[in-house]
């Protein structure tokens, strides 16, 4: 997968548009639902965790509005898995630079 592009509200990823949350794997993209809009919990990254990625990159939003909880860090970091979490358009910048070097999947909230 390559992001071709984000802007705020809408993220293409291999010259697919999505104007929703996305989730990114090597192999697809699917909708990401968070239980709290602005706030990442363990349970909204079961899918990806359960993927096993080496790097996980968040992107925060348009202006980095959302959080990662203090315990879904140290979940993460846990699986041995390095987390990168910053505002969306950095996010797309690093997903493209370490895909091609690192088992990478990625969550991107695209507004605030």
């Amino acid at each position: 997968m390559k992001i071709d592009s984000y802007r705020f509200g809408e993220i293409v990823i291999n010259g697919k548009r999505y104007s929703h949350d996305v989730m990114v794997f090597p192999a697809c993209v699917t909708r990401w639902w968070r239980k709290t809009g602005h706030e990442v919990a363990v349970a909204d990254l079961n899918e990806i965790i359960a993927a096993g990625p080496e790097i996980l990159i968040i992107g925060t939003g348009a202006y980095g509005a959302v959080r990662i909880l203090p315990e879904t860090e140290s979940f993460v970091a846990s699986k041995g898995i390095k987390l990168i979490a910053v505002p969306s358009q950095q996010a797309c910048e690093r997903y493209n630079e370490l895909r091609s070097k690192h088992q990478v999947a990625a969550a991107f909230h695209l507004t605030c």
